[in-house]
């Protein structure tokens, strides 16, 4: 039986789409749950721990284009709420179809990610694996949609009428330190489209951002144009990015990373702003 009652005390706008979700994971049985510890996927495995106890499990995709301060973010997250996370490699550079980068790499790689954590679902004895796409999404560019579909994997979130909204306020209700992260990606969407991807190009933008992060709150992305970083920065980080000491201290954390030069893009931080396709970068 699950360890926690599932009641909440919700005004009238959330709790249906809180009851449609609860009855959703109830039939379940069993649930493996695609792990990123974003927003989305830590509400759907919060939600999970407490109608299905222990029979829920969680899966985390490592590798090159997971940063670490998310991975750390997912492992913390999971201990938090008391569920066994399963972490493996998933070795996305080893598929041709992912190193190319076309507008599908989204796709290739989810097919990959998602694939690994249907074997390990069965291997655990799980009846089902879930992923934490909401309703919202389905308005964004999202070719990675297609391999959830033709895998099999259930999406309760977006099934139970959640959009970004109804996710952030039932995760501020549970409590999830997760409730006002800002958008994540994996490090691969901050290259451009066509340009191969390769592990020195993903660790080069892992060790800038890591370092632009411990100097500026707002959301960042480095978009990888080797040997340039081009830096978009939340819109209220533009004009301290220029004064020093804070400008220097910048373009050291950038050089620091393996970039010869670092530019300040102007708009500031955008989705898809790394890639000509629309999407969530």
């Amino acid at each position: 039986m699950p360890e926690s009652g599932v009641e909440l005390d919700l005004p009238p706008e959330l709790a249906p789409v809180w009851q449609r979700l609860v009855e959703r994971l109830r039939g379940l049985g069993s649930l493996l749950v695609a792990f990123s510890g974003g927003v989305d996927s830590s509400l759907l495995l919060a939600v999970a721990k407490r109608v299905l106890g222990q029979r829920v499990q969680a899966g985390l995709c490592l590798g090159p284009f997971t940063p670490s301060w998310e991975a750390n973010r997912a492992r913390s997250l999971a201990a938090d709420l008391g569920v066994r996370l399963h972490q493996m490699d998933a070795r996305e550079l080893d598929d041709p179809d992912i190193v190319r980068n076309d507008p599908q790499r989204c796709y290739y790689c989810k097919r990959l990610r998602l694939g690994r954590l249907v074997e390990l679902a069965r291997e655990l004895g799980l009846a089902a694996v879930a992923e934490g796409s909401q309703a919202d999404d389905a308005m964004d560019f999202r070719p990675g949609e297609r391999a959830v579909k033709e895998l099999g994997l259930i999406s309760p979130l977006a099934e139970a009428g959640l959009g970004k909204r109804e996710v952030r306020a039932l995760s501020r209700a549970l409590g999830l330190a997760t409730a006002d992260l800002p958008p994540a990606a994996c490090l691969a969407s901050r290259v451009p489209w066509g340009t191969s991807l390769s592990q020195e190009a993903l660790e080069r933008i892992g060790k800038a951002e890591r370092g632009l992060r411990e100097l500026l709150p707002g959301n960042l992305r480095v978009r990888d144009h080797y040997p340039v970083a081009r830096l978009e920065l939340s819109p209220d980080d533009l004009a301290r990015a220029l004064k020093e000491p804070l400008r220097e201290r910048i373009i050291q954390a950038v050089k620091a990373a393996g970039y010869d030069y670092a530019a300040l893009d102007m708009e500031g931080y955008r989705m898809g702003g790394g890639q000509k396709t629309p999407g969530e970068a």
